[in-house]
């Protein structure tokens, strides 16, 4: 609970600030006055001056603000943006009296923050070799199970274990990572190229099912040889003999034919005994090990369920290093694929799938409790998603804003303030009314069983 507590805050607090960051930078850049730069909205509970600008955290921690000479006084920004500073202002460098194209600037450059945090993340993992944890050098398939798989997916389970699958609707895929993205992702029908077949696999998957999506590529596993690349020092795989390079060929009495048919017995078998019979060069031994019990929560039930660890880990193929110019072209097309997703979610909304702070905080913890690589890649697509959603034409937000201006330009005059105030308590409403959606989801999520007889 802790760490989830402590993975929101930071998450929250870093995306906040670098988006109001880009808003602070580029109205200084403008010659704009800025009175407050705030973290959180309402009464100030630290506040500190520096020259003409304050600095301070709010008690409502849902978002953050720039407060700019000029537009202190317009609509429900009063009371949510904790009231008038003491800071004097100077008309001449208020926010109306500037081009509309430096004001343009000054309205999108949160959003721009925000992409370029997730880029400069994306580049970062890319180097590091931690884009994706799943981001394998291979698209062989492992054995697939109709049960596991939508009904759409019924194609699939005739594929030969170990087969390949080369290109999604033409496009080469060479990761497994792309290969689950693109199956997310591409339009329908999904045209499936596999290696040493001549006629696709075509999968009728339209992309506003988005739940039938997540079973296809759930129900996916990659292949991977079974032979034990690692032996975690003091596990049970340890303490029963396993090296680095033994290669399983069998367990109990079942022939082992990829990793996957390893890990599901392992799995099956917390704290009881299993025969594991290993190939070390030309010598064959039989090894006896007893699964560690681990406890996770299913993510169906929400119960509690028991599964045995070894602590072995599978040979990986892995990408060769990409160097920088390569780093920042797979930051870029990871910036540019994961905006992709969002659009295509925001096409055709499934309200039920909107997430709240409760949402965030769990996958947040989730991905800190996995490591450093995937909890940025996290923050990372949650800037994106910050960056589009604040895009949408509604006037509280960015995009809003981006629609005042627009009129601007094209009426040459400003739309009256008493206009934009009220259309700026419609936009306050309206997302105060997502808001509230997303936290019932959230509430339903967490407490699946409240409502149930």
């Amino acid at each position: 609970m802790l760490l989830t507590i402590v993975s929101l805050v930071v998450v929250l607090g870093v995306l906040i600030f670098v988006h109001e960051a880009g808003h602070f930078i580029a109205a200084k850049a403008m010659g704009i006055q800025v009175l407050r730069f705030a973290l959180g909205f309402g009464r100030p509970l630290v506040l500190v001056r520096r020259g003409e600008t304050e600095y301070c955290i709010c008690w409502i921690p849902l978002g953050g603000y720039v407060k700019m000479a000029g537009m202190e006084e317009e609509g429900i920004a009063g009371e949510l943006e904790g009231g008038a500073g003491a800071v004097p202002v100077d008309p001449n460098r208020a926010f109306d009296r500037k081009p509309v194209w430096k004001r343009m600037i000054v309205i999108l450059a949160g959003v721009t923050m925000n992409a370029i945090f997730a880029f400069v993340v994306y580049t970062v993992l890319a180097y590091q070799g931690g884009l994706e944890p799943n981001r394998l050098a291979t698209t062989a398939v492992d054995s697939v199970r109709a049960s596991a798989l939508p009904p759409q997916g019924a194609p699939l389970v005739a594929l030969p274990r170990g087969s390949r699958i080369v290109t999604v609707n033409g496009d080469s895929v060479a990761t497994w990572g792309a290969l689950l993205e693109r199956l997310l992702t591409a339009p329908s029908p999904i045209r499936l190229g596999v290696a040493g077949q001549v006629e696709p696999i075509v999968l009728t998957l339209p992309a506003e099912d988005t739940a039938a999506r997540m079973q296809l590529v759930r129900g996916l596993a990659v292949y991977l040889p079974p032979v034990a690349a690692q032996v975690a020092p003091g596990g049970p795989g340890d303490h029963a003999g396993f090296k680095p390079g033994d290669r399983i060929l069998r367990v109990n009495d079942d022939t082992v034919a990829s990793w996957g048919d390893f890990a599901r017995t392992v799995r099956d078998h917390p704290e009881q005994e299993i025969a594991v019979a290993v190939a070390r060069g030309a010598q064959r031994e039989v090894l006896r090990v007893v699964p560690e019990r681990r406890v996770e929560i299913d993510p169906d039930t929400k119960e509690e369920r028991a599964y045995g660890l070894v602590g072995l880990v599978a040979e990986h193929p892995a990408l060769k290093a990409p160097g920088v110019v390569g780093a920042v072209q797979l930051g870029w097309g990871e910036t540019v694929s994961r905006t992709g997703m969002i659009l295509q979610f925001l096409k055709k909304p499934r309200v039920q799938e909107l997430g709240g702070p409760l949402t965030i905080g769990q996958v947040s913890g989730q991905a800190a409790r996995v490591g450093l690589s995937t909890f940025l890649a996290f923050m990372a697509f949650l800037s994106l998603n910050l960056a589009v959603l604040n895009l949408l034409p509604i006037p509280i937000l960015d995009g809003g804003q981006v629609v005042f201006l627009a009129a601007e330009a094209v009426r040459r005059r400003p739309l009256s303030l008493q206009l934009r105030a009220r259309l700026t308590q419609i936009g306050f409403f309206v997302l105060v009314g997502i808001m509230l959606l997303a936290l019932r989801n959230d509430f339903l999520r967490v407490f699946p069983n409240v409502f149930s007889r």
